[in-house]
């Protein structure tokens, strides 16, 4: 079924709107102040995010549910002629209104969350916590070996998407959930895993706007590193693809 550019629009917008709505409530429960969830550990967040790309994956069915400009990207470096199934063309221009749309709903899912979260945001945590709802950070500042992580964990992420759309099992979402479960917990250590320039800088942009309190700097000396990585290692996996997969 053939779908219009607004439809593929709002699709993105609404499935990375949910993405982060659960990715960042599942890191604000684990480690904002008072929560139930407080102190669950990183399986939690593992699985929280695993689940949050599953419900954005069903959600955003009409654009292909990309949610990712990594992914989009690597669509585009595959050789794929339609960003998905009877979508738009492969385009700069079609790129870049799903990357757009795909920060939007970042964007909006994060405040969101903040909105879900607003009394523990208030409480006595430090700035460094309250970031960690929004954005990734590394556990050791290396911008270089950082931004490898990110490559190879993005990497990962694209190149088996891209392999389950050439297979027969139809796992669909379900698949590409546990595959970001895994990534988590094998690849995520070092950075948090972003493998997702909009999961990253769009959250990055709402916590620098939003009246959160004592949140201090949204570190915007790192925030490159969340972004280049993962498309480069999309564009590495579309690449990759183009001659593997076929």
């Amino acid at each position: 079924m053939d779908y219009s550019t607004s439809d593929i629009l709002v699709s993105e917008i609404v499935g990375t709107a949910l993405l982060l709505l659960l990715g960042a409530g599942v890191v604000a429960n684990v480690i904002l102040p008072k929560t139930k969830g407080f102190g669950g550990g990183w399986l939690l967040i593992n699985f929280g995010w695993g689940l949050a790309v599953f419900a954005g994956v069903y959600a955003s069915y009409k654009s292909g549910a990309h949610l990712n400009p990594a992914v989009t990207i690597g669509i585009w470096a595959s050789g794929a002629e339609t960003f998905s199934e009877g979508g738009l063309d492969v385009t700069a221009a079609n790129g870049f209104l799903y990357v757009v749309a795909q920060m939007t709903g970042a964007a909006i899912g994060s405040a969101l969350a903040f909105l879900a979260y607003k009394k523990h945001f208030d409480e006595d945590a430090d700035a460094g916590t309250k970031l960690a709802v929004f954005s990734t950070g590394p556990a050791l500042r290396s911008y270089g070996w950082n931004f490898v992580t990110e490559v190879i964990g993005t990497f990962v992420l694209v190149f088996v998407v891209l392999a389950f759309a050439k297979t027969p099992a139809e796992l669909g979402p379900l698949a590409v959930a546990l595959l970001v479960v895994g990534i988590g917990a094998s690849l995520g250590g070092p950075t948090g895993y972003a493998i997702n320039p909009a999961r990253d800088l769009g959250p990055r942009i709402a916590h620098a706007l939003l009246p959160i309190r004592g949140k201090g700097s949204s570190d915007w000396a790192y925030a490159w590193v969340p972004v280049v990585g993962p498309l480069v290692g999309g564009v590495l996996a579309g690449l990759l693809a183009s001659v593997y997969l076929v």
